[in-house]
C-alpha cells in the first residue's frame, strides 16, 4: 500500500547512513521499497562483463546490504535497473550496442558526456541487460525488477534496427513521422512488438529463477503513450505511474488522471503513483524540493483515484530535508485509514474514453493538440461539474468492460474500427448513452478518413464533406423546441441568446429524428470594428448540437471541438454545455453529488464493508500553474452518497477531520454536511 524509493547516486556507497532510512521507513509504515541495483551503474559486486561498478563501491554491497535490512523489516524489495546509457568500455567493445541517429552518428548522452545512449531494441537490452537481470535475481531473489528508461530515448538507426526492421517489414527505416507513410506505420507496429518481446523475455528469465517475482516496466499512460495499454494491462501484475509532479500548465487533477488511465486496462490490479520532492521541470532541479502543499495536493489527488503512494528520492544523502515531515504526515494518515483505501471497485457511472490509436494514426505529431487537448477539456469540465467518472480504453469497449457505465464520452475519438463502432452501437441499444465531439468515428482505426461517420446511425447526421478549421468569431445560437422550451442541454444558458462556438467544426446534414438545440452562426469579420456583425446573406447555420433518443439510450453529438476549445479558453459557457450533455445523457441519480462553492475533484469507491467518497479541494490560485503556495480551505459542502441495494449504514466518519458527522438516510442515499475542507476529506461509510 505504501512504497518508497531511494535512488543511489554513484558516490553513495560508504557515504550515506542506511539506518537513517530504515528508521524513516519504519515510521512511515512502508510496505515496499525500490532500490537502485544496476544497469547504467552497479551498486553490488557484479560479475557481468562490462557492467560498470560504482567507483565508490570497493568491496561493499550497497544494494544487497540495504535490501537485506529492508526485508528484515518485512518489506517487499524491488530492484531498479536503468538501461538507457553505458560507458566508454562498452562503446569500444560493442559499438553496435550504441544508439545511432538519422545521420548515422552514434549518440552521446545529452546530460553526461561520459555516457553513450544505448539501443533499446538490440543486443544491449536483449543480451546484456538480460544477463544483469538474471544475476540480480539469482543473487538476491528480489520481489521484482523495475527498469527505467528501457524503451530508448528516440528512434535508432543502428545496424540491428535496420536489419530487424527490414526482416519484419521488407522496408527501410522511415525518415518521416507521418503515420500514413507505410514504413512509419510498420515501424510503429514493429517497435511495439519488439518492446513487448523484450518485456516477455525479461519476465520469463526472472520467473525461471524466482517464480514469485515479476518484471515491471516503467511504461504506460494515456492516449499519448507509445505502448498499447491493453497489452500492458495484460502483461503487468502491477504498474507504477511515473508522473512525479507537475510543471508548466499541468493541473493538479492530472495525478488522479494517471490512476484512471492505468486502471482502464489493469482493472483491479494494484497501481502505484510515483511522486518526487524535486522540482519537475526541464531544468531538472532534483536536489531542491517542492513546496509542502504542492506535494500534499499532488499526492492527495492520486490517493483519491486509487494510486498507492510511492515517494522517490534521488541521492541517499539529505541536502534539503523539508519534504520529510510532509511525506511522513501523508503516509501515517494513509496507514491509519488503510481499510478505507483498499478499494474493490469505483462506483462512477460515467466513462471518458481515451484512444491511443487515434493519437497515433490520426493525431501523429499533432496528437497533443488534436487528441489529448479534447480529452483534457472534457476532463476539466467533469471535474468542475463534480461528476464522478472513470477512464475507458478504446480497445476495451466490449460489454464486460463497459457494463458498469451508463454514459460513455468520446472526446474527438476520431479513429474507430468497424468493430469498435458496433460495440458502441450495442452499448446504446442496450440502454447506454453516448456523447461524442467533432471528428469522432470519421476515420478508421488506421487514421484514414471515411466517407461518413462510423457512428452516423447514432449521431443522426451525415458528414457533409467539409471540416472548417480555425474559425474566428463564430457562435452557437440557442433554439427553443416546438413547445417554446429550451432543451436541458442549455440549462443555465437560457438567457445567453448565443454562446461562443468551437474553433473547428465538422459540416453535417441531419439524417433521422433528433433535436437541434444549437445552431452555428457562421464566422464573420472580427475587424475592422465597423464590420463586426453577422451577414444576412450567410448560408444557413449548421446544427451545433444533436440530442436524440436512440433505443433505450441517449446520444449527444457536438460537431465542433467544443472540448478542445474549452481547454484552450476555459470559457464557462462551454463548461456548462459539456456538463449538461453528461447530465441529460446519463439521466439517473448520481452515486455521489457534492454541492457547495469551490473546485473539487471527487471520486466514490466501494470496499469490502464500506464506501469511501473522496473530496479533493483544488480551489487555489495556483491550480492551473503551480506550485501551490498554500492550501485555501473551502466552506461547507452538502454531500449525498448512494448506498448499494441490500446494504445498511453502520456509521459515517470524516477521515481527515477525524469526526463522526450527523447524517440521515433518505431513499437509498446518505445525506450529510462536511463543514469545511482544507485539502482532502474522505466520507467513510461503514456498511452491514
Amino acid at each position: 500500500m505504501r512504497w518508497a524509493q531511494i535512488g543511489f547516486a554513484e558516490d553513495d556507497p560508504g557515504n550515506y547512513d542506511p539506518q537513517f532510512w530504515l528508521d524513516y521507513f519504519k515510521r512511515l509504515r512502508i510496505d515496499a521499497v525500490t532500490l537502485n541495483a544496476g544497469g547504467a551503474v552497479a551498486f553490488y559486486p557484479t560479475q557481468v562483463p562490462f557492467h560498470y561498478r560504482s567507483k565508490w563501491l570497493g568491496d561493499m554491497d550497497t544494494f544487497g546490504d540495504l535490501q537485506k535490512s529492508c526485508r528484515a523489516l518485512g518489506m517487499v524489495v524491488v530492484a531498479r535497473t536503468d538501461a538507457h546509457a553505458c560507458h566508454q568500455d562498452v562503446y569500444d567493445a560493442h559499438p553496435d550496442w550504441i544508439m545511432v541517429d538519422a545521420n548515422g552518428d552514434k549518440v552521446r548522452h545529452p546530460s553526461d558526456k561520459d555516457f553513450w545512449l544505448t539501443c533499446a531494441l538490440g543486443p544491449y537490452n536483449f543480451d546484456f541487460m538480460t544477463a544483469v537481470h538474471e544475476e540480480i535475481m539469482t543473487k538476491y531473489m528480489t520481489g521484482g525488477i523495475f527498469t527505467n528508461r528501457w524503451a530508448g530515448l528516440g528512434m535508432c538507426y543502428c545496424e540491428h534496427c535496420q536489419k530487424n526492421f527490414q526482416a519484419f517489414s521488407g522496408m527501410a527505416l522511415p525518415r518521416t513521422h507521418n503515420p500514413q507513410d507505410p514504413s512509419r506505420r510498420q515501424y510503429i507496429l514493429w517497435r511495439q512488438q519488439r518492446l513487448f518481446e523484450l518485456w516477455r523475455l525479461w519476465n520469463g528469465r526472472i520467473q525461471s529463477i524466482n517464480p514469485n517475482a515479476s518484471y515491471i516496466a516503467n511504461a504506460g499512460g494515456g492516449a499519448l503513450s507509445e505502448l498499447d495499454m491493453k497489452t500492458v494491462g495484460e502483461l503487468a501484475p502491477t504498474l507504477f505511474a511515473d508522473r512525479q509532479g507537475r510543471s508548466g500548465l499541468i493541473p493538479p487533477w492530472a495525478n488522479g488522471k494517471n490512476g484512471k488511465e492505468y486502471r482502464a486496462t489493469l482493472g483491479r490490479k494494484a497501481i502505484v503513483g510515483i511522486f518526487s520532492m524535486g522540482l519537475e521541470d526541464k531544468y531538472r532541479w532534483k536536489d531542491s524540493v517542492q513546496s509542502d502543499d504542492e506535494i500534499r495536493m499532488w499526492v492527495a489527488d492520486g490517493i483519491a483515484h486509487d494510486l498507492r503512494p510511492w515517494f522517490t528520492k534521488f541521492d541517499c544523502k539529505i541536502i534539503d530535508p523539508r519534504w520529510m515531515p510532509v511525506v511522513e504526515e501523508i503516509y501515517k494518515w494513509h496507514a491509519a485509514n488503510e481499510i478505507y483505501l483498499r478499494n474493490e471497485r469505483p462506483l462512477a457511472r460515467v466513462g471518458l474514453v481515451y484512444s491511443q490509436q487515434t493519437a497515433t494514426y490520426y493525431g501523429g505529431d499533432e496528437a497533443r493538440t488534436k487528441v489529448e487537448d479534447a480529452g483534457l477539456g472534457f476532463y476539466q469540465a467533469l471535474v468542475e461539474a463534480r461528476i464522478p467518472f472513470e477512464m475507458v480504453h478504446d480497445h476495451l469497449l466490449d460489454s464486460e468492460h463497459i457494463r458498469p457505465f451508463r454514459t460513455l464520452i468520446l472526446p474527438n475519438i476520431a479513429a474507430l474500427s468497424t468493430e469498435q463502432c458496433k460495440q458502441l452501437e450495442a452499448f446504446v441499444r442496450d440502454g447506454g448513452s453516448l456523447i461524442a465531439t467533432y471528428e469522432t468515428s470519421l476515420y478508421n482505426e488506421w487514421g484514414v478518413r471515411q466517407p461518413n461517420f462510423g457512428l452516423a446511425s447514432l449521431f443522426g447526421v451525415n458528414y457533409a464533406g467539409k471540416v472548417e478549421g480555425q474559425m474566428k468569431n463564430s457562435y452557437l445560437s440557442l433554439k427553443k423546441d416546438s413547445s417554446g422550451q429550451y432543451h436541458p442541454l442549455l440549462h443555465d444558458l437560457e438567457n445567453a441568446v448565443r454562446i461562443i462556438n468551437a474553433v473547428n467544426q465538422v459540416s453535417v446534414t441531419p439524417a433521422g429524428e433528433g433535436t437541434y438545440p444549437l445552431q452555428v452562426v457562421p464566422t464573420y469579420p472580427d475587424l475592422p470594428m465597423e464590420e463586426v456583425f453577422p451577414r444576412n446573406d450567410a448560408p444557413a447555420g449548421q446544427p451545433g448540437a444533436v440530442a436524440r433518443q436512440v433505443g433505450k439510450g441517449r446520444v449527444v453529438y457536438l460537431p465542433g471541438d467544443i472540448d478542445r476549445t474549452f481547454w484552450e479558453t476555459l470559457n464557462f459557457d462551454q463548461a456548462r454545455l459539456l456538463r449538461n450533455a453528461v447530465l441529460w445523457a446519463t439521466d439517473e441519480p448520481a452515486p455521489l453529488t457534492v454541492e457547495g462553492k469551490g473546485v473539487l475533484d471527487v471520486s466514490v469507491w466501494e470496499q469490502k464493508s464500506s464506501i469511501a467518497a473522496h473530496l479533493v479541494n483544488l480551489t487555489n490560485p495556483m491550480m492551473m500553474k503551480g506550485p501551490v503556495r498554500e492550501i485555501i480551505p473551502i466552506s461547507a459542502q452538502k454531500v449525498r452518497v448512494q448506498i448499494p441495494a441490500g446494504r445498511k449504514v453502520k456509521q459515517v466518519q470524516l477521515l481527515v477531520a477525524g469526526t463522526k458527522p450527523n447524517y440521515r438516510n433518505e431513499g437509498g442515499f446518505v445525506r450529510l454536511e462536511v463543514p469545511s475542507i482544507a485539502l482532502h476529506e474522505v466520507v467513510a461509510i461503514d456498511l452491514v
